[in-house]
């Protein structure tokens, strides 16, 4: 085809339907699952394969929308979001004050700072390492402070190649096996069990303790561990995490370690997988200060790679993943590192654990009014989010009677994987008002 030809000649762009749970489309009397759109120009560029494996839309940008699609159908409704897990009370003034201070001094002389390290403040590296880590022989030049742990798990994706294999929870947090899918690990979806052919599934219900049989479990490259688990909120006992250590030492394999919710466990559970002995050999660790300190909207992360961690050929991680930082990242933001350095600080830690008792209690209300209905529901304790079994029940039709008989919105256990199947996510991230409300329309509904 000559040039003009491509310039002048329309194409058509087939947009695959959400797979989370397919949307139908009305054409000419026919119900398909694709929408077809006419494009007046296409360049010769493919399109990745690897995002055409991607078979589904990101599951929370999805709940946001249906939250919008029903606002429209009801516009006077009093939406309850107990969906998507995004922080609702203030950050505390201690902590605010402190990026305020740093945001100012920008506009002088004395105070203007422009690039910073790409590794981090090396003052904010070394209080994570003193504060979150004390004890735990983590120094502060293996701590990488970054704008969020999700980006940091696509970072480790990028440092970690196509030609790994991996095992995650199942259920889990979506990025793990999006991001594997995007960087070309996953291999192809099979369609009857909606799992990747290269991807181990681990499953972890209240039939084995939330925690996988590893005796069954394929060896896999990397292992992603969440703990306390997202969605279902339970924490891995330290029993638990040292079979995990050991299964990764046998086989040769690195766990990338989320860490996110640590900061809500109140009883023995570790809150790092450095409190394993042997960790340092074999884990990466991940977290955030989005759930902890409400930075859901400020950003700010940290990755953890161990100086002993090594590849097979004996190269130190960390080197690459130095590499990898420097290349991609150009280092948090000032100002939010200047809030990360007050969280850690003695009264900053006091100020931020009132607001983790706060939803923790919100949980609690939530628990307690699962319990009162007759369902099983997990997690809460360890965990702002509840794990609600509803037996013999599709999670999406759940999902959707929930939001359409009380205006609550919550997540299907399904976008978390095929283990969530019959299960919803409710998140315990609210206002106590709205926390008590939702309470109320349950037991109105499942009564």
């Amino acid at each position: 085809m000559y040039y003009h030809q491509i310039q002048l000649s329309p194409c058509i762009s087939v947009r695959p339907s959400l797979m989370l749970k397919p949307r139908m489309v009305q054409t000419s009397g026919e119900v398909v699952k694709t929408e077809r759109r006419r494009v007046d120009h296409c360049t010769r560029v493919p399109r990745n394969v690897n995002l055409e494996k991607l078979r589904n839309g990101y599951l929370f940008p999805e709940i946001g929308m249906r939250e919008n699609e029903h606002l429209q159908k009801y516009p006077y409704a009093k939406l309850i979001s107990l969906g998507i897990g995004d922080t609702t009370e203030p950050i505390p003034d201690i902590i605010t004050s402190n990026m305020v201070e740093q945001a100012q001094a920008l506009s002088t002389v004395k105070g203007y700072k422009g690039y910073g390290a790409e590794q981090g403040n090396k003052s904010l590296r070394k209080a994570i390492a003193d504060v979150i880590y004390r004890g735990l022989k983590v120094k502060d030049t293996e701590i990488f402070v970054s704008d969020g742990a999700q980006c940091d798990i696509s970072r480790l994706q990028l440092l970690l190649g196509s030609n790994v294999t991996m095992a995650v929870q199942d259920p889990s947090f979506p990025a793990y096996i999006d991001s594997g899918v995007i960087i070309g690990q996953a291999g192809e979806l099979q369609e009857e069990t909606g799992k990747y052919w290269n991807i181990e599934y681990m499953k972890c219900g209240p039939q084995n303790n939330f925690f996988p049989d590893l005796s069954t479990t394929a060896r896999t490259d990397i292992i992603f561990f969440c703990s306390p688990n997202n969605p279902t909120g339970y924490a891995a006992s330290r029993k638990q995490l040292e079979q995990l250590v050991e299964f990764a030492r046998k086989n040769g394999s690195i766990i990338i370690y989320d860490s996110a919710y640590a900061a809500y466990i109140s009883d023995d559970s570790p809150r790092s997988i450095f409190e394993i002995p042997g960790a340092r050999e074999v884990a990466i660790e991940v977290s955030s200060f989005s759930k902890f300190a409400g930075f859901t909207g400020v950003r700010l992360g940290w990755t953890v790679v161990p100086e002993e961690l090594c590849f097979a050929n004996g190269f130190p991680v960390i080197k690459d993943f130095n590499r990898i930082v420097c290349t991609c990242f150009n280092g948090a933001s000032n100002i939010a590192q200047a809030g990360g350095l007050a969280c850690l600080s003695p009264e900053g830690s006091m100020a931020v654990r009132g607001v983790i008792d706060y939803y923790k209690e919100n949980a609690r209300i939530i628990l307690d009014t699962f319990a009162s209905l007759g369902l099983k529901a997990y997690g809460g304790k360890n965990a702002p989010y509840v794990w609600v079994h509803f037996p013999g029940s599709s999670s999406w039709d759940v999902f959707d009677e929930i939001l359409e008989k009380t205006h609550i919105s919550t997540v299907p256990g399904r976008g978390f994987g095929p283990g969530g199947e019959e299960y919803i996510r409710v998140s315990a991230f609210g206002h106590r008002e709205s926390i008590l409300e939702a309470s109320m329309r349950l037991k109105n509904l499942f009564r």
